[in-house]
């Protein structure tokens, strides 16, 4: 269809997949082949069109990200395909295209983007940029997550969630994500559970993981929590950023076991050797295998 009109520029409007379907196009209608020879990074071999953001939701930040990630769909894998060509020029933020979506598309997208503030923050490659876009994105998502789900038509907490997605999304650009994005794409890939939901059961427990080694840094963040004002509850403070993102998912409604969306015990380690393979897992701060993302899941069953 994009060949047949011969566009100047490209325009995602929708969520995280409509913005990331466009970076798609983009890709193949620019550069040609197939959306699977774009998998890895800097594989665009020509410029890309410019490309305007409208997000209709407050979650992946894709707007503000040189990255798509596209569902192969046959293995039904995330493909993460990067390419700085493939960043917006321009990205929209209007909070009143929020305020219809359903509630559960609402819970879903912003547990997302709260585990994209706090993973963010914490990574390997966390830098000074990176560190200013996840303190002040984990600010307004802390905020207005809960606002959102109990009053949707809240114009200033939907555009605190949406400027909170997108500053989480430069945070991402500018550092990475870790082991919690790990666990979550094989329990899509292998159960079909929606990414908001396969995030919120598991990111609680890589908190309180990596807290044995940073509990500082989940610290700083727990400060920005007014119910907490930073006490870490006379003990780890991981642990009690732990329980208010816990507490987010319970609010939203979102299942908090593994055994509650039809996971097999017994393919655990199925799934803790998909998640070994996920390219986030290796800008996790604390070191993550097989063997502790297996427990993990354990965890989280």
């Amino acid at each position: 269809m994009a060949r047949r009109y011969d566009p100047e520029l490209l325009v995602g409007l929708g969520g995280g997949s409509s913005m990331d379907c466009a970076k798609g196009i983009n890709f193949v209608y620019s550069c040609g082949g197939r959306i699977q020879d774009y998998w890895g990074t800097g594989k665009a071999s020509r410029p890309l069109l410019p490309m305007i953001a409208v997000p209709t939701t407050a979650g992946t930040g894709s707007e503000a990200q040189s990255f798509a990630l596209i569902s192969d769909s046959q293995t039904h894998v995330k493909m993460a395909c990067g390419d700085k060509k493939a960043s917006c020029r321009v990205a929209l933020l209007d909070p009143a295209l929020t305020v219809t979506q359903p509630p559960s598309v609402t819970a879903l997208t912003g547990i997302d983007a709260v585990a994209h503030a706090v993973e963010t923050y914490v990574t390997s490659r966390r830098n000074a940029v990176s560190l200013a876009f996840s303190r002040e994105a984990w600010q307004l998502l802390a905020e207005n997550f809960t606002r959102v789900l109990a009053e949707p038509s809240d114009l200033d907490a939907r555009g605190g969630m949406q400027l909170g997605a997108c500053f989480a999304g430069l945070a991402i650009e500018n550092s990475m994500l870790g082991a919690t994005h790990a666990l979550a794409n094989p329990l899509t890939a292998f159960y079909g559970i929606m990414h908001g939901q396969a995030i919120g059961m598991m990111l609680p427990h890589v908190i309180r993981f990596n807290g044995v080694e940073f509990d500082g840094w989940y610290r700083e963040l727990l400060e920005y929590v007014p119910s907490t004002n930073g006490d870490g509850r006379h003990g780890p403070a991981s642990h009690a950023l732990a329980d208010v993102v816990a507490d987010f998912a319970r609010r939203a409604g979102l299942p908090e076991r593994l055994s509650q969306c039809g996971v097999e015990r017994e393919k655990l380690p199925v799934l803790a050797e998909d998640a070994a393979k996920q390219w986030t897992g290796t800008f996790n701060p604390r070191k993550v295998g097989q063997e502790e993302l297996l427990a993990l899941y354990e965890l989280a069953y």
